[in-house]
């Protein structure tokens, strides 16, 4: 079953009421990371407010969120549950406020930190991982076109392509399509072609949400 994360790090902020708001989302694999992401954060906005933050671990389901001395429940609960709607996983929210002298009530506050986060996610690369076969192909130059075809037909992702006495393709394929994928490419290359599964677990596909 695959899942939805973020890649690397994404920014955005907007200013409520003379207060800035700045959303950091980061993707993490653990929770040593998370929280390293977190002081990160901290030590470099260290004259802000509040650097309220949720994130979300698919290993072991760990799910945790801190409103940094902001009313209960007005920035870390929020925060997580923009995350949780999105459906992503692997990833922390750090929301820096800048007190602008207003005070926005509870109400203001939960929107500001839902809104921070929302933007954030927004600018974030969203990536689906999927159980794949990390697959090699192998064949003459005259199969080229129909190789990739059927590749392609099947969302696989090519990461190296090798010109030699022939092509040597590497590609990512979903686990669920390995089989019919190789199949096909007998079929299209009558025979002449050499296929390998070289490793297998997680891999990287295009979100198609």
């Amino acid at each position: 079953m695959g899942y939805k994360t973020v890649r690397g790090e994404s920014e955005a902020s907007f200013t409520e009421k003379r207060s800035e708001f700045i959303g950091r989302m980061c993707h993490v694999t653990d929770e040593n990371e998370a929280v390293a992401f977190i002081n990160r954060i901290r030590a470099e906005n260290r004259k802000a407010a509040h650097n309220c933050y949720a994130y979300i671990l698919r290993d072991n389901n760990i799910t945790r969120h801190s409103d940094d001395g902001e009313p209960g429940g007005t920035a870390g609960a929020p925060i997580l549950e923009v995350m949780l709607k999105a459906g992503i996983t692997d990833a922390v929210c750090v929301v820096t406020r800048y007190f602008g002298g207003i005070l926005l009530g509870a109400g203001g506050l939960v929107r500001a930190y839902s809104k921070s986060a929302s933007v954030a996610l927004d600018a974030a690369e969203i990536i689906r991982m999927e159980q794949a076969d990390s697959i090699r192909a192998a064949f003459a130059y005259g199969f080229y076109g129909s190789v990739t075809a059927a590749l392609t037909a099947v969302g696989a992702v090519i990461k190296n392509t090798e010109y030699a006495d022939g092509v040597e393709i590497y590609a990512d394929v979903r686990q669920k399509d390995t089989d019919g994928l190789f199949k096909k490419l007998t079929d299209v290359c009558a025979g002449n072609i050499e296929t390998a599964v070289l490793s297998s677990g997680y891999r990287e596909f295009p979100n198609e949400s």
